[in-house]
């Protein structure tokens, strides 16, 4: 098995560097799309809004609007892809 030096330098020192050695979170990458969309929602309202009266309120639809964005996204790739594509070549 081939070692780098940043496998190397985690296996002696047990240190875990954020940016140089990410954690391997391929298969729960979905799980982080609402804490994602959140804190994308919350800095451009804070910045964007003249008074936070109504900025959690905002916060909360933005982040709606965001994952129901992607959802959205997704499945009209997955038709594209899946069914138009299939009817085409067909």
């Amino acid at each position: 098995m081939l070692t780098t030096p940043a496998t190397l330098l985690l296996t002696i020192t047990g240190a875990w560097r954020p940016f140089l050695d990410p954690m391997d979170l391929h298969d729960a990458w979905v799980l982080l799309l609402a804490p994602l969309a959140f804190g994308i929602a919350m800095v451009y309202k804070a910045v964007r809004l003249k008074t936070l009266d109504r900025y959690w309120p905002s916060v909360g639809v933005m982040t709606l609007q965001i994952v129901g964005g992607m959802v959205a996204l997704a499945a009209g790739f997955y038709l594209l892809v899946e069914v138009y594509v299939k009817w085409m070549a067909g």
